[in-house]
């Protein structure tokens, strides 16, 4: 007989505007697709392809209280769009791109830096500056049905109602049809996959008992706060 050794964990799930639930199924994200950031972070944004790194689907938190994570002194904020697949594909032709989409939302990729810029410079992997427990809070899902597929607008950050990022969608270095296609040559895309698509420039530090709140017009709000 087959059966579980233990209980499976629940999926990780988003809201859908208008009901329903998206289930996740893994989450990439893009580095380095806003040219200020890129240069704010000391990197070259008319030389580097796209850069594609991931978190656990687990690390995706729809909660209004977020735990400021362990093992780190310097939790930093990226407001991002967030992109929901909802058909699978792989060698996705940038024409063909949008038709993979479900719908959209906003997240913050939550890092933490002190670990990351180390393991940088060990030439080591971002993991555990990445991928731990609630660094993707992510807001409610909105259809592609609802509002169709944004190309510009605004995009905002805010810590304690202090703006703290502000840039606009349209200036991607690799607008999301792209980011699609490229992350589509590496892996094969599937319904519930999420992609972060990149922060603008102003990311900094937060610390416990900060409000965050990330906007994309057009799009949706999502906020928390971390404890």
């Amino acid at each position: 007989m087959t059966f579980f050794v233990f209980p499976p964990p629940a999926p990780t799930v988003l809201p859908v505007s208008g009901g329903g639930l998206f289930p996740v199924r893994r989450v990439f994200c893009v580095g380095r697709n806003y040219a200020d950031h890129a240069r704010e972070m000391g990197n070259d944004p008319d030389r580097e392809p796209p850069v594609f790194f991931t978190k656990p689907a687990d690390a995706i938190t729809t909660l209004p209280t977020v735990p400021y994570p362990s093992a780190t002194q310097n939790l930093h904020y990226e407001g991002e769009l967030v992109v929901a697949i909802g058909k699978d594909g792989s060698e996705i032709a940038p024409a063909k791109a949008l038709e993979h989409v479900f719908g959209y939302s906003v997240g913050c990729d939550l890092t933490r830096r002190d670990l990351q810029a180390a393991a940088k410079k060990g030439g080591q992997p971002w993991d555990m500056g990445k991928a731990f427990d609630f660094s993707g809070p992510v807001g409610v899902l909105h259809p592609v049905e609802e509002i169709g597929h944004p190309s510009a607008g605004a995009i905002t950050l805010s810590v304690n109602g202090i703006p703290k990022q502000q840039g606009d969608i349209a200036q991607m270095i690799y607008p999301i049809p792209e980011i699609i296609a490229a992350l589509s040559k590496y892996v094969h895309l599937a319904p519930g996959d999420l992609i972060f698509t990149g922060t603008p420039a102003g990311v900094g530090p937060v610390i416990k008992g900060d409000r965050v709140e990330i906007h994309v017009d057009g799009v949706t709000t999502h906020s928390f706060t971390l404890v």
